[in-house]
Order: structure tokens, then C-alpha cells, then sequence
């Protein structure tokens, strides 16, 4: 089925769970309604700040692997209006509420029940991003459903190839990972092709070290990598930071100015 308004292709719609095993929740200040299973894994604030660091514009196509009930894409569809998603989601009862959700919202994608290391020819997407399962040790859920989310079975380098496969030149492909796989994420990079790439650390709170980090790079890019102004999440008391509201909350992007003279991308808005 071609991309349509909460198009889909190959999901039994029937597979999503039952309407009393759902919670309706909302992301952005209330911008995105999130239908998610009550137990399992749940969207946290992950996929929202990888949906703000995509510098995405209305009329490109994004590829988003491993969307879960749609998070990111759906955040990054109610910032940059416009755009068109392409989903990969291999649990079926997820892809199922990644329609519904797209639905829901109104968003422009297409979802598929696909695995990242079995993807059929996609279209040239301007932009790709992941969330991928990035714990390879210690003890995994006993619940089979945040098993799968959190803990990696398939290489990031897999996760990287795949994502960067459909890429026009000069395509982003953006990650939210944990500083200690930042070495190997900029490896994949490398050996996908991608370069130029981008880190933007996300402290906890100031003063603590990074946990997590958010990764970019271009697909043939070969300008310097970059060590971008971070985004602390928290003050001391535990509430969030004026600059982490404005994200979270308020619908901004983190993504950077284009840098003028740059090209724009190919088949790219210039609206």
C-alpha cells in the first residue's frame, strides 16, 4: 500500500491489544495522543528528544526502525508539519497501535511489520532515525515486551546499515543511545558511509555526567564532527529545566540552524 494518511501495510489490526489493556497518554504537552500497552514498555522521554534532533522539514520523508507505538515519529510529524513517515515496527501487536496512533493524530505514515535486518526496497528518505535496544548486559525483563525494547539482539551496526540504506545523499541519521556506546555508534557511522557526524550530550542534571547522548551524522558527509551545547534535563529539586520544557513540553527542536551556503538536500522543500 503506497503512503497514505495513517496508511499501513501487512498489520492485522486486529493483533493490537484490547481497548482495557491501553492507556491514553499524552506527549508534547498534549500535541500527541499516545495509545500504549498498560504493562510492557512504555514511551519515556527518549524518543521525544531523538523526534526534536531530526532537522526535518514538511515535505521530506523520514524513516523511523524500531517505532514502537509511533513516539518519535508522531512528536516529530506535530513539529515538523508536513513531513512524511515511513515506520518499521517488527512486533506486530506494536505496529498495529503505531496505526492506530498514527491515525489518532493524524499523521502522514506508512507502518510496517518488518524486521531492521529484512526490510524490503524502501523509498529515498531524507532523514532516518532509531531508539534502538541498547542494553547488552545485565539482567533483561522478565516481561517479553520491554525485553525486546530495551535489550539489543540485533548489533547497532546492523541498526545503522539499515537505516542508512534508503538515505539520499547528504540524509540524516539520527540516534539516542547511551554515552557508553558512543564510540561504537560513530564506528557504524563510518563504516555505513555516513560522516559529519553531531553529539549533543543530555545531562541529568548540571554538573552530572551524560547518560545519554543524541548522535547525527550525514550520509557521504565529510565536514568535522561536532560536540554540540548539551541539554540539561533536570534542576536540582528533580523538576525539569526551563530548556528541557521548551522540548518536551513546548514542541521545540533541538536540530541546528542550517549552515548558510549548505546545499539543501535533494527533492527537498525549500518552503
Amino acid at each position: 500500500m503506497p503512503p497514505g494518511r495513517g496508511g499501513c501495510s501487512g498489520i492485522p489490526v486486529s493483533e493490537s491489544p484490547p481497548p482495557g489493556e491501553l492507556t491514553e497518554d499524552g506527549l508534547l504537552g498534549g500535541r500527541v495522543r499516545l495509545l500504549q500497552p498498560r504493562q510492557g514498555f512504555r514511551a519515556a522521554i527518549d524518543p521525544v528528544l531523538l523526534a526534536a534532533f531530526v532537522p526535518a522539514r514538511s515535505g521530506e520523508a523520514v524513516l523511523e526502525i524500531g517505532c514502537g507505538t509511533g513516539a518519535a515519529f508522531l512528536c516529530l510529524a506535530a513539529r515538523a508539519r508536513g513531513v512524511t513517515v515511513t515506520a518499521i515496527e517488527r512486533d506486530p501487536e506494536l505496529a498495529a497501535l503505531a496505526l492506530r496512533n498514527a491515525a489518532l493524530n493524524g499523521a502522514e505514515a506508512t507502518i510496517l511489520a518488518e524486521d531492521c535486518c529484512a526490510l524490503p526496497t524502501l523509498p529515498p528518505m531524507h532523514h532516518a532515525m532509531a531508539n534502538p535496544p541498547y542494553w547488552t548486559a545485565g539482567t533483561a525483563s522478565p516481561h517479553a515486551g520491554r525485553r525486546q525494547a530495551a535489550h539489543e539482539d540485533v548489533p547497532l551496526s546492523a541498526w545503522i546499515a539499515a537505516l542508512t540504506r534508503p538515505l539520499r545523499h547528504k540524509g540524516t541519521v539520527s540516534l539516542v543511545l547511551p554515552a557508553a556506546r558512543l564510540a561504537e555508534a560513530a564506528a557504524g557511522f563510518r563504516d555505513a558511509g555516513c560522516g559529519a557526524v553531531r553529539l549533543l550530550p543530555l545531562w541529568p542534571r548540571a554538573g552530572a555526567p551524560a547518560k545519554r547522548v543524541l548522535l547525527q551524522a550525514r550520509k557521504g558527509g565529510r565536514g568535522a564532527d561536532e560536540m554540540l551545547p548539551g541539554l540539561v534535563l533536570h534542576e536540582a529539586d528533580g523538576s525539569l529545566t526551563s530548556e528541557a520544557e521548551n522540548v518536551l513540553r513546548d514542541c521545540e527542536g533541538l536540530c541546528l540552524p542550517r549552515v548558510p551556503g549548505r546545499e539543501a538536500l535533494p527533492g527537498a522543500s525549500t518552503t
